[in-house]
């Protein structure tokens, strides 16, 4: 093989190999779980329960203020009324509760902060089931 074509196999390789890179790296904002660093725990910190499902907002807007770091969200689903399952892992990792809305019976709220962060936690009736959103404006 000549030299400028061992050269235009190699300028090949790179592009290619840099596209692989690229399309790898924004993985993350085609998938389902785009709003999470890490779909198995929550905000970060806490490994995932035992029965709960990870979720993110289907819209578009959210997903394009998730990527731009305007605002974090995760969502869980669980099977049973359980409000303070997901709230409790947190608190464990560190938050207070600074506000709190008892449940209502549409949902049960609460403000959480730890060393300037503040998260907002909602737990919503879904059946006989829970639906948590923790979300709070920006990344840490």
């Amino acid at each position: 093989m000549r030299v400028p074509a061992v050269a235009a196999v190699l300028a090949l390789c790179a592009v290619v190999g840099g596209g692989v890179i690229w399309w790898q790296g924004g993985a993350r904002w085609r998938g389902e779980l785009y709003c999470f660093a890490d779909p198995a725990r929550v905000w970060g910190t806490a490994a995932l329960p035992v029965g709960a499902t990870p979720s993110c907002p289907a819209s578009q807007g959210v997903r394009r203020e998730v990527r731009s770091g305007q605002t974090r969200v995760e969502q869980f689903t669980l099977a049973r009324w359980e409000p303070r399952a997901i709230r409790d892992l947190l608190t464990a990792q560190g938050f207070a509760v600074t506000h709190e809305l008892p449940d209502d019976g549409v949902q049960a709220e609460a403000v959480l902060t730890r060393q300037g962060e503040t998260v907002l936690h909602t737990a919503a009736h879904q059946g006989a089931g829970t639906f948590v959103t923790l979300s709070s404006p920006g990344e840490r």
